[in-house]
């Protein structure tokens, strides 16, 4: 090996020697800040560092001297002996405990002069500021005194350390604790050295390059300064040492390269936790925008920065500044949030921030509180989320907010496969979270495509997006429009695929259902290119005919919802009543009735009973044919604990069914079906029935089903449940306890008129004075009842005859009123209920004590005792006007007709004194129907006014 190149061998080396030394040194540094408290003799361990400290600048000076001239193995003891000097101070440095250090400075100032560092050129502790930091930003945590620094700040770059500083003296001053922990937290922004440097530019070396001469530049640097020697004739001259260079090699000095590196790694890391602090610790407008700026700052520089907001939680931070009430404050974190997007990582993480929802709420016009005062934070806001769409899982996160226009742009305008990803992100969605969307129709005229490309995963994902989007109402008519409707019914009807699973079928049911349950008119609907209607018989026949107990649950319940609905108009109504006869469906939806599905079940029963008013009977009849029924409805109201839904459907349905089909009657009572209602009212009036919104129903629904059994009394089994029963106390009872259920009260009265006509079959006279006859079927029932039931109000033998029904009474054998208590109960209705209907029912009870079966005048007298013609005038007056008021009338009349034939002086003074009776007699006889005409015609002849058209017209007082 030539003399030149061992010299360049051993100069390589020696500068990796350096390197290395200054590499070592930093971590040395940095050990002394992580220190734990140990009982060691401080001075001691002072002058140990300081006879270390010697050392190391005896071996320094020697490679200085001799760096030139160095053999290998000389190189190799140097290096081995600086390994161990720092080793040695490394590890007296850990011994010193922190409480030693005040605010991790020394407090001794007797120990600093064992600290001495190195000021010449090959110092490695000399200090230097960089990055707009000045020697305020930079303070050694090791060093006493401040090494000398070259001032390179620039005004427009944040000085946050002396910030965070100048807020801690400020904290200490007032007494304040909340900034005692900054100092530190600055202090560990590592000073800048002066190898670091390179000394053409002055500034931090990127790629530290070696030169022959020994001195280390940046490449681009000393590259720039050796292209002024290129003719060559004139020395290559080192800028440093002037001395003359033979050889333009650059050797890169790859240690120093990475510690610098390393060194811009962890300051700006520190910077980075610095203005966290900051933010969090804040407590001016000032500050925040201090920390933010540096964030931008930082964020601009690296990825690697921006990964650590991230992780210590500046992101999350952003979403409370995005709320400030300072404009300013808002527009910077948008800014910085715009950097933290830039990564696709940024742009998932922050996504998944609250951050996105309050850059929606920033970007909303129609915001009072921010973007309607601050358009530029709207803009900005408007960048960030057109920035954070170009990752596709962040449009899902955007739509999850409420966001959903960057997803209905792409399934609009994307790809095939960004248009499948949107539609898959949309049905993610609707399976998380209940929400409701409003999709636009361009959108949906591209998931309706979807669904006519044949492809089964694209049609099962367009259309469980189609029903969750038609079950939002106000989506109803944009589906429509795009066309929705024929789709549906040609997916449900037409398409026959052997291998097609049945759930498409099954969402294209529940589509239909949501758009005709969503009030628009199903007249307008149309389903297929020939014009038909969803009304129509063509539609309604193949809903029908898609009822099947084989059929997926879901589908039937669809089907049965878009029947259902139908039902609410009278003219759709009559065309699923004809085509339930036609096809006998009826049978198929009792059947559904029982499902194990509670939501088919009671759309089943529903549609049951809409349909119960206009072929009540044929239910009934497939009712009682069908396998366990009616005992499957019986056993459903009697299920014991909180009342639900299907309870009380089951009860309604029993009720509104028509009262007279014997058959069904009698198959309840086989069931025990008046004990289970009896039992259930029970515990509805003694509270022992868990509440519930679904009460009032079924309480309606136990009473109807009592009423119904009072309208078939001719049969003997009825007439003996009902005395067994005592359903006149029952009802009685009903009509006086069941204030606030209007229907409840109506039922109990219509009950009672049932029962009470036919009291004058069942009293008979008391035993004295009967004559012997051969006995009735009535009379055995009478006697057998009376033999085996217990009725404690029932009169002994010789108690007093009925005026009424002219024979011995009770509530239980002859159903008496007047017995059981019950004209009370309904002249208090009369009193006090406004409902027509209500007061129309207790009128035709208490007409039935003035029936011409009893004792006309006897009945009369017993209602005058309870002043009924009062009562009777006060409800004509209120109910002369109105729907249903013609009833009540014409009721009102015929009472206060037989007022005045049989009541007394005293009855008959109340009814003509009534100084509104003859205008409202007048006006019912023009204008009312024939029957109401009648009757008033009956009371104006009683009172001797009756109009005489042959002639003049004169009043006649009475």
């Amino acid at each position: 090996m030539s003399s030149a190149a061992a010299v360049d061998a051993d100069q390589e080396n020696f500068m990796d020697v350096g390197s290395h030394l200054h590499h070592a040194a930093v971590p040395g540094t940095m050990d002394l800040q992580k220190a734990q408290n140990s009982p060691t003799n401080t001075l001691h361990i002072m002058e140990y560092l300081a006879a270390n400290v010697d050392l190391a600048k005896d071996l320094i000076a020697r490679c200085s001297a001799v760096a030139q001239r160095l053999m290998d193995d000389d190189l190799l003891g140097i290096t081995e002996d600086l390994d161990n000097v720092i080793k040695n101070i490394s590890n007296e440095l850990n011994r010193i405990p922190v409480s030693t250090f005040a605010s991790s400075r020394f407090a001794e100032p007797a120990v600093s002069g064992h600290l001495q560092v190195v000021r010449d050129r090959h110092d490695l502790y000399d200090q230097r500021s960089c990055d707009g930091y000045s020697e305020g930003d930079m303070s050694m945590v090791v060093a006493m005194e401040r090494p000398r620094r070259r001032t390179l700040h620039n005004s427009d770059m944040p000085r946050l350390v002396d910030f965070l500083q100048g807020m801690y003296q400020e904290s200490h001053e007032f007494g304040g604790q909340s900034f005692s922990s900054l100092p530190e937290v600055a202090e560990y922004v590592e000073p800048l050295y002066d190898s670091f440097f390179c000394p053409l530019t002055n500034k931090v070396m990127v790629d530290p390059v070696t030169t022959e001469s020994g001195v280390t530049y940046d490449r681009r640097a000393i590259e720039d300064y050796f292209d002024k020697f290129t003719d060559g004739s004139e020395p290559v001259i080192c800028p440093v040492t002037k001395m003359a260079m033979q050889s333009k090699t650059l050797r890169s000095n790859v240690p120093l390269k990475s510690t610098i590196a390393e060194w811009i790694t962890r300051n700006e890391a520190t910077r980075v936790r610095i203005a966290r602090t900051a933010l969090s610790m804040a407590t001016t407008e000032a500050m925040v925008l201090e920390a933010i700026h540096e964030l931008k700052v930082l964020a601009r520089l690296r990825r690697k920065n921006r990964d650590q907001m991230h992780k210590i939680g500046i992101t999350k931070f952003l979403a409370r500044l995005l709320d400030h009430k300072d404009g300013l404050i808002r527009c910077d974190s948008l800014d910085l949030l715009s950097l933290l997007v830039e990564d696709d990582a940024g742009k998932e993480i922050i996504a998944k921030t609250r951050a996105v929802s309050r850059t929606i709420k920033l970007l909303s016009s129609s915001s009072t509180d921010e973007s309607s005062d601050d358009p530029v934070a709207a803009e900005k806001a408007g960048e960030v989320l057109k920035n954070l769409e170009k990752c596709p899982k962040n449009i899902k996160y955007m739509a999850e907010s409420g966001y959903l226009d960057p997803l209905q742009r792409h399934l609009v305008e994307g790809s095939e496969d960004v248009q499948m990803e949107m539609v898959s992100y949309l049905g993610e969605l609707i399976q998380k979270q209940e929400m409701t969307i409003n999709i636009a129709g361009s959108a949906s005229e591209i998931l309706i495509k979807m669904v006519r490309r044949g492809n089964n995963a694209i049609c099962k994902a367009a259309l469980d997006v189609l029903v969750q989007i038609s079950s939002h109402h106000p989506n109803g008519k944009t589906l429509v429009d795009a066309g929705a409707v024929p789709v549906m019914v040609e997916e449900l009807f037409i398409r026959k695929i052997d291998d097609e699973p049945m759930g498409s079928k099954t969402e294209a049911a529940a589509v239909l259902a949501n758009i005709v349950e969503s009030g628009l008119d199903p007249e307008a609907i149309v389903v297929n290119k020939e014009g038909h209607v969803i009304t129509s018989k063509y539609s309604v026949y193949n809903f029908a005919h898609m009822l099947k107990c084989s059929m997926p649950d879901t589908l039937n319940l669809s089907i049965v919802r878009v029947l259902l609905a139908l039902t609410t108009l009278p003219k759709p109504l009559a065309t699923v009543v004809s085509v339930m006869k036609e096809q006998d469906s009826s049978q198929t939806v009792i059947e559904l009735m029982g499902s194990l599905s509670e939501s088919l079940g009671i759309a089943a029963t529903r549609l049951l009973i809409a349909l119960s008013p206009q072929m009540g009977h044929t239910i009934a009849e497939k009712l009682c044919k069908a396998p366990g029924q009616p005992g499957k409805l019986v056993k459903s109201i009697g299920l014991h604990g909180r009342i639900t839904e299907r309870h009380a459907m089951s009860a309604i349905l029993l009720a509104k069914l028509p009262y007279q089909h014997i058959a069904l009657n009698l198959a309840l009572l086989n069931r025990g079906a008046v004990t289970t209602v009896l039992a259930k009212i029970d515990e509805m009036q003694r509270g022992e029935t868990r509440a519930s919104r679904y009460a009032k129903a079924y309480m309606e629904g136990l009473v109807g089903v009592l009423v119904r059994l009072t309208t078939t009394l001719y049969d003997p089994d009825v007439l003996l449940a009902a005395m067994d029963h005592n359903l006149t106390s029952v009802l009685t009872d009903l009509l006086v306890r069941s204030v606030g259920s209007d229907e409840v009260q109506r039922l109990a009265a219509v009950g009672l008129e049932n029962l009470s006509s036919q009291s004058p079959n069942l009293s008979q006279p008391p035993t004295e004075e009967r004559r012997p006859k051969k006995k009735n079927i009535l009379r055995r029932l009478r006697e057998a009842h009376a033999g085996r039931v217990h009725d404690n109000r029932r009169p002994p033998a010789h108690s007093r005859v009925c005026p009424v029904h002219r024979g011995v009474c009770s509530p239980s054998t002859t159903f008496c009123l007047v017995e059981a208590g019950a004209v009370e109960g309904l002249l208090c209705v009369l009193e006090s209920n406004e409902n027509g209907r209500v007061v129309e029912a207790a009128l035709g009870a208490l007409c039935a004590l003035m029936d011409d079966a009893v004792d006309v005048t006897s009945g009369v007298a017993v209602l005058a005792e309870h002043d009924a013609a009062r009562h009777v005038l006060r409800a004509l007056r209120q109910h002369r006007d109105g729907p249903g008021c013609g009833t009540v009338a014409r009721r009102c009349f015929w009472a206060v007709e037989r007022f005045l034939a049989h009541g007394g002086e005293r009855c008959v003074r109340e009814v003509t004194s009534d100084r509104a009776l003859p205008s409202l007699l007048v006006s019912a006889f023009h204008k009312g129907d024939a029957a109401t005409k009648q009757a008033a015609e009956s009371v104006l002849r009683c009172l001797h006014r009756m109009p005489d058209y042959s002639a003049t017209y004169e009043s006649v007082e009475l």
